[in-house]
This record gives C-alpha cells, structure tokens and sequence, in this order.
C-alpha cells in the first residue's frame, strides 16, 4: 500500500510538470518563433548516419511575409475546413478511416493543427501513444493560438524538401524567391509536394505533380483565390445578432 502511494505521487508530479511544461511552452509560442523542431533533429540525424552532409535550411518569417496565395494553396492542399474546425476534421478522419480499412493506399486525415501540433512539439510516427499526444496538443494550440498563428507557425516549420523547412527557405530552394513573392503557381507547385516532401519536386515538377498542382490552383479560385481568416467568425457575429433578434420579437 505504502509503494503504490509511492508510485501515485510520482505519477502525479510527473503529470503535473509536463502540464504545466506544456500549457508553458504553449503559451511562449504564441508569441516567439519556434526556432527547432524534433523532425529537423532527426533528419539531421539520419542525413549523418546515411554518410551525408547534414541540412537544414530554415529562416522564420512573419505571416505578413508570406505569399497569402501559399497560404491559400495549403488550406486547399491540406485541410479545407481549416477555417471551420477546432483542430479536428471528423469527416476527414472517417474518410481516411474507411480507405485504410479497405486496404487501400493510407490515407491521413490531419488538419493542419494537428500537423502543426506535431511537427512542433512532438517525433513522427503513427503509434496511439504519439496520435493521444498529437490531440492534446491540437487542443492546446488551437485554445492559446489564433487561427493566423497556427498558420504561420506551420508555414514556418513543415518539411518542404530534403533539409528545407518552412516557407522562405522553399520559396529561395524551389523559386530563388522570398516567400513574399510566391506567385499562385509557385503556391500550388509547394503545396503539391507537401505529402511527401523528400520525394516529390516542386520545380521542375513530374506529370503527378503538375496534375496536383492544377487541383491546388482549381480549388484556390473556388475560394475566390483569397483566405479570410474572419470570414466564419462574421458568420457567426451575424447568426447570433439575427437569433437575438428573433428572440426580442418572440418575447414581444
């Protein structure tokens, strides 16, 4: 009895520390860039132990210095209810659920914010251990972080090619360009290869890439080729302002 009380209280400060240590570090990038990430660690890593010289180019930029069209072109790439979801795309995951159990190609259904709450806090994998961590971050990001940060933050850290990671540094890699300047096609070049980064070629890109890359450009002008990172919040502003009105009508 006295070794599981033991075992208890250790168990409960362990939980503790890595609470706080997490809502902390949570918090801090809010605001600070996030310098590293686990993933350039362990490419580094594997670069060293396959006998290569070890790269890593990556230079954070603020949103506001990147191309809004890049921005538009992940939303349309990676997760279309971005602007809608709470870090989850239930409909997404089901989809990706059902075309794993069929035995078809795997099929990812993360959102943005969970691969932003990945690549930031956490080591790649699929286990259920790594996936619980992955959700509990999601949540911490999209509860301390607006929309525009977790955006900019994931611009800033994914993987874009071997040892390139983030906007400005793809854009200078793929385009000799500043992330600023990114064109639509050079968007959509980018978020084209964003599944597989080490294998696919933003510039020249393949047959399958230039096929990708005329969905990208077909869905971004369905979005009227802009992202508003408001336009669901005024939705909901006008939603609730016509509901109080309904109701002031219905008491009178």
């Amino acid at each position: 009895m006295i070794l599981l009380t033991k075992i208890f209280k250790i168990v409960l400060k362990i939980l503790i520390f890595f609470v706080i240590l997490s809502v902390g570090s949570t918090i801090l990038f809010r605001w600070l860039p996030v310098p590293l990430t686990p993933l350039m660690i362990i490419r580094c890593i594997e670069q060293k132990g396959d006998g290569k010289s070890m790269t890593l180019k990556h230079d954070w930029v603020s949103l506001d210095e990147i191309s809004p069209k890049l921005q538009l072109a992940v939303v349309c790439s990676e997760d279309q209810n971005y602007l809608k979801h709470y870090g989850f795309d239930w409909g997404a995951i089901e989809k990706a659920m059902k075309s794993n159990d069929s035995g078809k190609k795997i099929r990812g259904g993360s959102t943005i914010s969970q691969q932003t709450a990945k690549n930031v806090f956490l080591w790649p994998g699929r286990s259920y251990i790594r996936k619980g961590f992955e959700a509990y971050f999601t949540l911490l990001i999209e509860t301390f972080w607006s929309k525009e940060r977790i955006m900019e933050v994931y611009l800033n850290s994914i993987e874009m090619g071997n040892g390139i990671y983030g906007a400005e540094a793809a854009a200078q890699f793929w385009f000799k360009k500043s992330a600023a300047k990114l064109n639509k096609d050079e968007s959509s070049a980018i978020a084209a290869i964003l599944p597989n980064p080490l294998k696919y070629v933003a510039n020249p890109p393949s047959a399958y890439i230039s096929k990708r890359k005329a969905w990208v450009k077909k869905q971004m002008s369905f979005w009227g080729n802009k992202l508003d990172y408001n336009k669901y919040n005024d939705e909901d502003e006008v939603t609730d302002k016509d509901e109080n009105r309904t109701s002031t009508k219905n008491k009178k």
